[in-house]
């Protein structure tokens, strides 16, 4: 299982770490789905995961429902780095 680091900016990373729309997302194809914020309390937001299902976790970033899931959430979809362990 390759893990996955996916980093992102946010309006308000309170919002983003109340949110549950990550792990109803991906909760199907990714386990150990763990949230990081900066230390200095800025906007920068980060998880990390295991991914079980690489084509399924492809489909899941690209779907609406995680376009609508991350604006609910507050972040900035234009930000989002994706980092695939080698």
């Amino acid at each position: 299982m390759p893990k996955f680091i996916a980093t992102h900016e946010g309006a308000d990373t309170a919002r983003w770490l109340a949110s549950t729309g990550l792990e109803e997302i991906f909760g199907k194809v990714a386990t150990n789905i763990t949230r990081f914020v900066h230390p200095d309390g800025g906007n920068l937001a980060a998880i990390s995961a295991e991914v079980t299902e690489l084509a399924g976790f492809d489909a899941a970033n690209k779907s609406a429902a995680n376009a609508a899931a991350m604006k609910d959430a507050g972040l900035r979809p234009e930000t989002l780095v994706i980092y695939m362990e080698s």
